[in-house]
């Protein structure tokens, strides 16, 4: 029997209510309401379990986490665990004061979501006024002297901004500035139309990124997050199917990544009735797509597979209606021509506002 190595990153979505609309959010389309959510003691039972199976590190996330007004006893159960311990956030409503209670608590890091350097077009992405918030918050978490990131996801409406995102970063004290490539779950893929660059527009982007790595080295760490649909490459999605990270959802079902709450039929299970271990490492849900025996041809013969594990199931459902399929991305997927398509027929960056689909709240 193959032994099913720990996971080591929790990505614990404390809520998916969010002051804003984000046009790219990778949430379920099927919000969890504010009713649903685990409280803090049983967030403190997750991370005492998710320590006990061998986490050391977990992103609190959402949504927006700050929403929470029991965040700093949620930071705090997981700092008791020795969890370290990261805020995802949009900064809205991190005062100076909010910040003090969770450093004290524990907090280590934030990671700052950003749209756009120009404030305008920040606030058209996000489908609200928040740009002067954000620049508050930044300013607030390397007052206090924490590690601060921003995270900007890329798509035709920024990418060519990626000069000025980076001068953000270094104007607002960013240590890391993550450039992630829309991945195309959710709110993403219901605005995919609007969403998706051009090849040219990557391959000038990449040029910039490389300038600035260069310039930067040592000063600004820039973590590029591939576009697939564009290299025709698949990435190694989490590292692979329950092998390293798990996601908790706000109501407290565990999934192996946080867009598998889209497939059908994957009956994730909940902390309110297994325990952690089970989940991971008996639960059906968790060994659905683990290793590689559930793959066909091409994966199943190819090289690659003990690199990529046969790409995105998240992906290959939402392209084919098959979870199991080849990650269509992959140039060796019998399905690449409908990926090909799509990137054939992106046009370059709009001369016009483009209009999005804004992520709505749950009941």
């Amino acid at each position: 029997m193959t032994t099913i190595a720990p996971p080591w990153a929790l990505l614990a979505e404390l809520s998916h209510g969010c002051p804003l609309r984000c046009a790219y959010c990778s949430n379920p389309v099927e919000l969890i309401g504010r009713s649903d959510e685990l409280t803090a003691d049983e967030w403190a039972d997750v991370f005492a379990q998710a320590a006990d199976l061998g986490v050391v590190q977990s992103h609190l996330s959402g949504g927006e986490p700050l929403l929470r007004r029991d965040l700093p006893a949620i930071v705090a159960a997981a700092d008791r665990a020795a969890i370290h311990t990261q805020l995802v956030t949009s900064g809205v409503g991190l005062s100076e004061r909010r910040l003090a209670g969770l450093v004290g608590a524990g907090l280590r890091s934030v990671q700052l979501s950003v749209q756009h350097a120009d404030p305008a077009a920040s606030e058209h992405i996000a489908g609200a006024r928040s740009f002067a918030a954000k620049e508050r918050a930044a300013r607030v978490v390397t007052a206090a002297g924490l590690p601060l990131g921003l995270n900007v996801v890329l798509h035709r409406g920024n990418l060519d901004a990626l000069d000025a995102l980076v001068a953000l970063a270094l104007d607002w004290g960013a240590s890391r500035i993550e450039l992630a490539n829309t991945q195309f779950y959710g709110w993403a893929l219901l605005n995919r139309d609007a969403l998706l660059p051009s090849r040219e527009q990557i391959a000038a982007a990449r040029d910039r990124l490389d300038h600035w790595r260069t310039r930067l080295a040592g000063r600004l760490e820039l973590v590029w997050v591939v576009p697939d649909y564009v290299d025709a490459v698949a990435k190694p999605c989490m590292g692979g199917w329950g092998a390293l990270s798990l996601t908790v959802a706000p109501d407290g079902r565990v999934h192996p990544c946080p867009a598998s709450a889209a497939l059908p039929g994957l009956e994730a299970p909940s902390v309110r009735e297994h325990s952690l271990e089970w989940i991971w490492r008996d639960s059906p849900a968790f060994n659905l797509y683990r290793g590689e025996s559930w793959m066909s041809d091409p994966c199943r013969s190819c090289e690659l597979r003990t690199r990529d594990f046969g790409g995105c199931r998240c992906q290959a459902y939402a392209l084919t209606g098959d979870a199991a399929r080849t990650d269509p991305v992959c140039s060796r997927s019998p399905d690449h021509p409908l990926v090909r398509s799509l990137v054939d027929s992106a046009p370059a960056a709009p001369a016009t506002v483009p209009e999005y689909a804004y992520r709505q709240e749950g009941p």
